[in-house]
């Protein structure tokens, strides 16, 4: 366009050229050298102002010329005003986000899993997230989760959560089972250890006893009186041990959260724990298996979107596109986060598109510029060369009538 717009400018000077040494010939010659008379001038200017944007003509230093490079700062800094005013305002980006339905969109993205752009997304999120984990060590990378881990454990009062937890279970009989558990469990571990109580009743026995041959009844009514009272404790539920037992769990569930020695030794117990090299040696372990469970599952990306990934994935998808609640809280929580986001760092992302076009060298902001107005801007000269002939041939028609 640049091309054409510069051979019209140079035909018209031919026509000028031609009509000049015509004009002795017929009146209507008067008409085309007007006529070319005039677009030489509006091409000739229309080029002028056009090159002055972004250059100085024919590279002469002529004052109010190369505008944009020499006012790239002021521009930055317009443009970002620009933004800032009309686009990064709460009220404008929240009618915008009013007519958009974000949860239903990301629904729709969970559901429809199939679509290539999102699977090339998706794959390459994935991609990065493994190099990701395979770049850090994972060894040091495990001991800094595990510092997380632990600073917020010491953080966390351990005894009043435990103790809110016990009075709960309490309270909804939930401890019950864990009771019938534990007597079942006594008495398997009595059957199997029947030989070491009949041992100790023997052996304590005093010599009357054993000399009357009686230890070893004595030590088969024993284990016959725990068997006995471990059943008749597992099938009725208000026996007086399981209140005992019942009241014991109460006032510890209430010492958990109210005594301050309790909560002290509780306090000590976490401390050791967490101090304790087995339980470093077992999150190590822990976190490694867990980071070569991810790589292996984003590696195989077909085979964990197929599996429960992919069905919780569709599920969560599907309740979404279909639940206008759970939409509206989804999308009100977006909305106000977004507004959020731009009363708050509004200016500092405005300030990043000035900072931006500054760092630009005055060539590079004239490419750019110029190459997004484009053939517009020939398109420029080409009008003003044919509306100056117009213009031109309409003076030259009036002074031949009046």
């Amino acid at each position: 366009m640049r091309i054409a717009a510069t051979l019209l400018l140079v035909g018209m000077a031919g026509v000028f050229l031609l009509a000049h040494n015509m004009l002795s010939v017929h009146p209507a010659w008067g008409y085309v050298h007007a006529f070319a008379e005039a677009a030489m001038v509006g091409g000739l200017a229309d080029w002028f102002a056009v090159t002055a944007l972004f250059r100085h003509p024919m590279g002469i230093p002529i004052p109010h010329t190369a505008i944009i490079p020499q006012n790239k700062d002021r521009i930055a800094d317009t443009m970002a005003q620009f933004l800032r005013t009309n686009f990064l305002t709460p009220i404008v980006v929240a009618r915008r986000m009013r007519d958009m339905n974000v949860a239903r969109a990301a629904g729709d993205f969970l559901v429809k899993r199939g679509d290539s752009t999102e699977g090339r997304l998706r794959a390459g999120a994935a991609q990065l997230f493994v190099e990701l984990l395979e770049s850090l060590d994972p060894d040091r990378l495990g001991l800094q989760v595990k510092a997380g881990l632990a600073r917020q454990a010491e953080k966390l009062d351990v005894s009043p959560l435990l103790g809110r937890m016990l009075e709960a279970a309490i309270a909804d009989n939930r401890h019950r089972p864990l009771m019938d558990s534990m007597i079942r469990w006594a008495g398997l571990t009595l059957e199997d250890n029947e030989e070491m109580v009949r041992t100790m009743v023997q052996d304590r026995a005093n010599s009357i006893i054993r000399w009357a041959g009686l230890d070893g009844r004595l030590a088969n009514s024993v284990l016959d009186g725990l068997y006995r009272l471990l059943a008749e404790i597992l099938v009725d539920p208000d026996h007086p041990l399981r209140s005992k037992v019942q009241q014991g769990l109460e006032k510890l569930a209430h010492d958990l959260q109210h005594d301050p020695e309790t909560r002290a030794k509780v306090e000590r117990m976490k401390n050791d724990l967490l101090a304790n090299p087995a339980v470093s040696d077992w999150w190590m372990g822990v976190w490694e298996r867990l980071r070569r469970s991810l790589i292996e599952k984003i590696r195989n990306p077909d085979d964990a979107m197929n599996g429960e990934i992919g069905h919780s994935l569709a599920e969560l998808g599907e309740t979404l596109r279909q639940d206008p609640r759970l939409q509206l809280q989804i999308n009100r929580f977006a909305r106000r986060t977004l507004v959020g986001v731009v009363n708050r760092y509004g200016e500092q992302i405005v300030g990043l598109v000035s900072h931006t076009v500054k760092s630009w060298d005055a060539s590079t902001v004239t490419g750019r510029i110029e190459s997004a107005v484009g053939r517009d801007l020939q398109f420029i000269r080409i009008n003003g060369t044919l509306v100056g002939g117009l213009v031109g041939v309409t003076i030259h028609l009036l002074t031949q009538v009046f």
